[in-house]
């Protein structure tokens, strides 16, 4: 049996005004209509960190200051084995704008389990949950 592809990834949970912004996938994605936070794939040569910088720039049209590490999961789903690394980052210019999304939103951390998180995000959820931001 051939081993499923590995797909390492970052996430942003990006902290403003006690509130964690939580973003929506569109329709025609993978796992369209379940939430995550932003981010996306680290390219080969980047570090966590640069992707995660690039990918909030692109996605988001904003910048961040990455803070610390939240956690890092894996998930099996049906086109591959995704390691999903997030962090807490901090806006530091822009405020987040919509291009690939459905929507974000900016969410109490005890209120983050009530959306549907897309499975890899369900740690990092439950961890950011119990931190006083």
């Amino acid at each position: 049996m051939e081993e499923p592809k590995l797909i390492k990834v970052v996430g942003a949970a990006i902290i403003k005004d006690g509130k964690v912004l939580c973003a929506q996938r569109g329709a025609g994605k993978s796992l369209a209509g379940y939430w995550e936070f932003p981010g996306g794939k680290i390219e080969a040569g980047e570090t966590p960190q640069q992707a995660l910088q690039r990918e909030i720039e692109e996605e988001l049209l904003c910048e961040i200051d990455i803070d610390k590490k939240v956690c890092t999961s894996d998930y099996l789903y049906d086109f591959g084995n995704v390691q999903l690394t997030t962090f807490l980052c901090h806006l530091i210019e822009g405020m987040p704008r919509l291009t690939e999304h459905e929507c974000i939103e900016w969410v109490e951390p005890s209120q983050m389990p009530r959306l549907r998180w897309a499975p890899a995000s369900v740690k990092a959820v439950q961890k950011i949950g119990c931190l006083d931001i």
